[in-house]
Parts: C-alpha cells; sequence; structure tokens
C-alpha cells in the first residue's frame, strides 16, 4: 500500500479561494482515506491568518520556515499549501496551485505511479520508411481486429490478413476469428439453449406454469440455424467496421519472406506481395487433434457449432474446460454424453471447484470414463464410431469430440525462418510485452507464449500494442488477476489465484485463510432438484496483509457476478474491504460481502436464512 499524503492548508474561513481548494481536498481525504489526510489551519479573520503566515510585524511567520523556496516566500494570499513529508515541509503553493495538485492526484498518471513501464526494444519505425503499410495485422480474431482498429484511429495505414484454413473435418467460418465462429460466441448461445431446456423441464412447475409437452424435444437444426445466422451477422460487421475505421481487409493467407515482407495467397491461389514496416501476429491457435489409430474419424471444437445434423451419442475427449462446457450443453439438450477423462478435470483451476463441478454434471447425465484414452477409432458404413480405449472397454458412438488442448497456429507462418523465436512444443512465439525477437514482428493473443488464451485478454492486449507503437505510450499489459467463466451447467467464475497455487506463492497453507459458503441463490429455492448442489463461492485471504489473492464463484450468472469484482481485484482489495461493501440484496453476488466461515474453524459452510 501507498504511503498516506498529510496535505496541510491554511487560509480564513470567508475566503473564497481557500474554502474552494479546501473544499476539493476534503472531498478527496474521504473518497481516498488510506492515501490523503488533510491538515487544516484556518482562521477567523484575514489578519489573523497574516499573523500566522507572516508575523506580527511581517516577519518571523510560518511562510519563512520555507527557507530558500522563493514561490513560497513570495506567497502572502489565501490559501497556502504544502505536503509534510518524513518531518521536512513541501510547498505546494495557492489556490490554483492546489487545485492542479488535486487533479494529478486523481489523474492515471498519478495512480499509475511506479507502474512497471514496456520494456519493447525500438524497432526503427519512421514517418518515411517506404513500405506498402504502417502495420500489417495477420488474423482477423479478436486480438487482431482491435490492434488494427486502434492503429488506425492514430493515423496508422493498416491492413488486416485474414484466411481461414478449413478444419480437417472441412469446417471454415468467416471474419471474427475463434471467438466470434466456433468458441465463445456459439458456445454461450448453445449453452443458454441447455439452461432454458432444465428451466423448463425442472424449474417451471413451483412457480405455477405447466411444463411444456416434449412432444419433439429438442430441434438441433433449428438451434444451429439460428446460432450461424447471428454469426454470420457479426462476420459483416466486422468488414463494415473495418472499412469504417479505414482499415484495408485482406482475404488472403500469409507467409513471412523478411521481417518486412510476407508472401500472400488469395482463396483463388494468385500469390502476390505486401510490406510494413511493423507486424502484429495474432493468428491465435487451432484444436490439437487426436493422434491414434482412426483419430480423423473425430471432430473438433471447430466442427461442433455448425453441424448440420445433431451429434447424437457423442464422446467428449479431454477435461479441458472446452471439453467440459461441450458435454454440459449437450447433455443438457438431451444427448447421450460421455467425457474420457485421462487424469482430472479442469487442470490448472482450482481443485475443490473442479470436484463440485464433475460430481453436478454427472448428477446431470454426464457420464465419465475416468483415466482413459482412446486408442483405436473405427467407423462403420452408418457413420457410427467404435471406439476402443486404452483400458480395454469400447463403445458405439455418433460422434466423437475432441478437445485435448489447442496449438499456436503458426506452422505455415514461416515466423522461424525470419528468426522468431517459439516454443517447439506448441508453436507459440515468444515475448516480451507483446514484442517478438524479431523487434518489428509483434505478437497478441493465443499465439503468444505465457497469455492467457481467453478473447478479453488479446482486445486488450492489442489495443494497448496499438497505443504504445503509434501513440507513444509505454505501458504494458497487465495478465495478472483477469476474470474469467467456465460455462459448465453449474458455472464457474474465477479472479486470482486457486487455493492450490496460493499457498504455493503464500509459502505455506498456515499464511492463507479460506472464506466460504454454500448456498441456494433465491430463484432455485423453489425447485428441489437443485437442492442436492448448492452454489458455492470462496474468497483466499493472504492472513499477512488482509489481502484478497482469489474470489471463487460457482452458480447461476458466474460471468456477470466475477466480473464486478474484477475492478478490486486489481485495485489489491483487502478481506475488510470485501466484507464492509454493502451487498445488493437478494442476489448471490452478495454473498462475498458477507463471508465469514472460515475452513481452518471447522465449522460448516452451509449458509441459513436469506
Amino acid at each position: 500500500m501507498s504511503k498516506q499524503i498529510v496535505f496541510h492548508i491554511g487560509g480564513w474561513s470567508s475566503c473564497g479561494f481557500y474554502n474552494k481548494a479546501y473544499n476539493v481536498l476534503a472531498s478527496l481525504s474521504v473518497l481516498f482515506p488510506s492515501r490523503l489526510r488533510v491538515v487544516n489551519h484556518v482562521y477567523g479573520s484575514r489578519d489573523e491568518y497574516r499573523s500566522w503566515l507572516l508575523g506580527e510585524d511581517e516577519t518571523d511567520g510560518f511562510r519563512d520556515t520555507f527557507l530558500g523556496i522563493s514561490k513560497a516566500n513570495k506567497q502572502t494570499s489565501s490559501p497556502f499549501s504544502w505536503i509534510e513529508d518524513s518531518g521536512s515541509n513541501n510547498f505546494v503553493g495557492g489556490c490554483d496551485d492546489t487545485l492542479d495538485w488535486c487533479k494529478s492526484f486523481v489523474s492515471p498518471s498519478a495512480s499509475d505511479a511506479g507502474k512497471e513501464k514496456s520494456k519493447m526494444k525500438p524497432d526503427d519505425f519512421s514517418e518515411g520508411h517506404g513500405y506498402d503499410y504502417d502495420l500489417v495485422v495477420i488474423g482477423g480474431g479478436s486480438g487482431g481486429l482491435a490492434a488494427s482498429k486502434e492503429a488506425a484511429k492514430f493515423g496508422a495505414k493498416v491492413a488486416v490478413l485474414d484466411f481461414v484454413k478449413p478444419s480437417p473435418a472441412g469446417s471454415t467460418w468467416g471474419l471474427g476469428g475463434t471467438c466470434v465462429n466456433v468458441g465463445c460466441i456459439p458456445k454461450k448461445l448453445m449453452h443458454n439453449a441447455a439452461l432454458i431446456g432444465e428451466i423448463l423441464t425442472n424449474d417451471v412447475q413451483p412457480y405455477g406454469f405447466n411444463a411444456p409437452e416434449q412432444t419433439e424435444g429438442h430441434q438441433w437444426e433449428k438451434m444451429r440455424e439460428s446460432v450461424q445466422n447471428h454469426i454470420r451477422g457479426l462476420n459483416f460487421n466486422y468488414r463494415v467496421t473495418l472499412r469504417e475505421k479505414n482499415v484495408t481487409y485482406l482475404n488472403k493467407l500469409g507467409k513471412f519472406i523478411n521481417p518486412h515482407t510476407l508472401e500472400v495467397t488469395d482463396k483463388k491461389g494468385k500469390v502476390s506481395q505486401l510490406t510494413a514496416s511493423r507486424f502484429v501476429v495474432a493468428t491465435g491457435g487451432r484444436p490439437t487433434t487426436l493422434d491414434c489409430e482412426g483419430g480423423e474419424h473425430a471432430i473438433t471444437s471447430d466442427d461442433i457449432f455448425s453441424l448440420e445434423q445433431s451429434p447424437g451419442k457423442t464422446l467428449c475427449v479431454g477435461a479441458s474446460y472446452i471439453s467440459l462446457e461441450c458435454a454440459g450443453f449437450l447433455a443438457g439438450l438431451g444427448l447421450d454424453t460421455t467425457v474420457a477423462v485421462r487424469s482430472i478435470l479442469l487442470r490448472g483451476f482450482d481443485r475443490e471447484i473442479a470436484d463440485k463441478i464433475g460430481a453436478h454434471m454427472e448428477d446431470h447425465g454426464v457420464k465419465f470414463k475416468n483415466g482413459v484414452v482412446p486408442s483405436k477409432l473405427k467407423k462403420a458404413s452408418d457413420g457410427k464410431i467404435t471406439v476402443t480405449f486404452s483400458d480395454g472397454s469400447s463403445d458405439v458412438y455418433d460422434t466423437v469430440l475432441t478437445a485435448i488442448g489447442r496449438r499456436a497456429d503458426t506452422e505455415k507462418l514461416g515466423v522461424d525462418a525470419v528468426g522468431v523465436k517459439t516454443n517447439p512444443k506448441n508453436g507459440k512465439i515468444i515475448c516480451t510485452d507483446e514484442q517478438t525477437s524479431v523487434n518489428n514482428i509483434y505478437a497478441i493473443g493465443d499465439v503468444m507464449e505465457g497469455c492467457p488464451e481467453l478473447t478479453p485478454v488479446a482486445i486488450q492486449a492489442g489495443k494497448m500494442l496499438a497505443r504504445r507503437l503509434f501513440d507513444g505510450s509505454d505501458e504494458p499489459m497487465d495478465y495478472q488477476n483477469i476474470c474469467t467463466t467456465v460455462f459448465t451447467p453449474l458455472e464457474y467464475g474465477v479472479v486470482g489465484l486457486s487455493e492450490e497455487d496460493a499457498k504455493q506463492v503464500i509459502g505455506c497453507g498456515s499464511k492463507i485463510e479460506v472464506y466460504h459458503s454454500n448456498f441456494t441463490p433465491l430463484e432455485w429455492s423453489l425447485s428441489e432438484h437443485r437442492q442436492k448442489h448448492p452454489a458455492f463461492c470462496k474468497v483466499i485471504v493472504c492472513k499477512e496483509d488482509d489481502k484478497v489473492l482469489g474470489m471463487h464463484y460457482l452458480g447461476p450468472h458466474a460471468g456477470e457476478v466475477t466480473q464486478g469484482f474484477g475492478v478490486a481485484m486489481k485495485k489489491g482489495m483487502t478481506y475488510n474491504e470485501l466484507t464492509n461493501t454493502v451487498g445488493i440484496h437478494p442476489t448471490s453476488a452478495e454473498t462475498f460481502t458477507d463471508l465469514t466461515v472460515t475452513k481452518s474453524s471447522g465449522e460448516s459452510a452451509d449458509s441459513k436464512g436469506c
């Protein structure tokens, strides 16, 4: 925590300039009590004030303690302001100077003082560089689009290359990248379809409605059409926006020839070249395919959202969040769904939460085959796939969906040939502040080593990089305390450290405290089937400084709940500040403001009352 500033102001009570300055200072001290304390030296009349400031004979007054400070020695009007620092006094000035100090106090530059600056190296960019473009962005996903539009805003001549290579199963899509076409957007829409089905099936009757008759069941084709129409609308809007922002859109596949030149190929196979002073690689990643006999018969998340017909009985291979999200909405739509788990669910996430998600999914119809991987897939003439597992067992499925990780889409980009360093295990580009080992080539989003694979992260990184490249900023992207949500049937929102990681960071479990609660959201309280798996939240706190290290939430609207605490976590929120916050009643989010039961106490975490 930064040191508290002790700000002194002297004046006389009827002076308008004094009152103006003091009122602003007093307001700031109320808003930021830990950062600012105001000491008021107010006098009843102008004469009393001058006697204090200048002395009885305008000698030996308080002003004279500021030896050698010309501006202070000339100040005779009200107010007279200074800052006390380690026994010495630093003169500020009169009314205008005090107000200017107040502005700097609340400005981003003041609050961000001492923050780390970007470590990017000069890339020899100049106005008269002679290349076709100032910046070429390779990849029209969330990060690439954000970076290109932000750079164009500062007057840069920008082009975006976007060319979607079909998946092994033949799926392709339009401008917008993974998130819009085969990721977050269709995933959440289909997740929402499953939630609607659960409400219609289990929740409406306690509220006085008759459950609708499911004569035809869920219509996959109708849902798919609606989802794909929405995506096509987004694809079109992105193209329009690029044109409005004066960004050139090129539907071409790029490959580096040298650090300033790309060989580009259009959809008709025509090859040409373009040059740029700077490049941003934003090609994202593609799903890892199944490496076993018959693995080509499996599909991935690149294919599932555009299937013409229902996937039917489905095996989801992998225990990643993508696999569990897909398994969750498929089961929620009434499909026979199995998850093949090699080791543990949701590696990298909080273990307690992962176990709760697994138990909830299992009770809601998802089957789990633990400790196995597919060893062989054999497709019959009727399209059904027989899967043999590593434990010797087998089963027949209509669809096998692989979600065992992703690899950066850099294999044919030619980055290695021009000196850009990559991680050979996953193809990701190694960067410092988004700058690669070749100074004029940058990378953002999922293609970058060490970057969280999240759409908002790529967008923010792209914007901040563009500001550093074309607007003189030196502020780096902050990858700490980023909120995220896993859209399993019981949604999981998290910001900060898992309990396991917190123990490792702090050094031992005895240095952290975990506050937790099992509770039933009000909207679930009338539905009997909701009672077995209540919502849950926990906060992980460092005992030494009361700082909140991690927040975890299982329950409805997890993304909306977690996002609201994101800023507080960025600002270093303490447990005391959290529990002193007045909650919104009756909501699930307010549970965080009322956490008192600790794990170490051994008391029940079950909430009682409303």
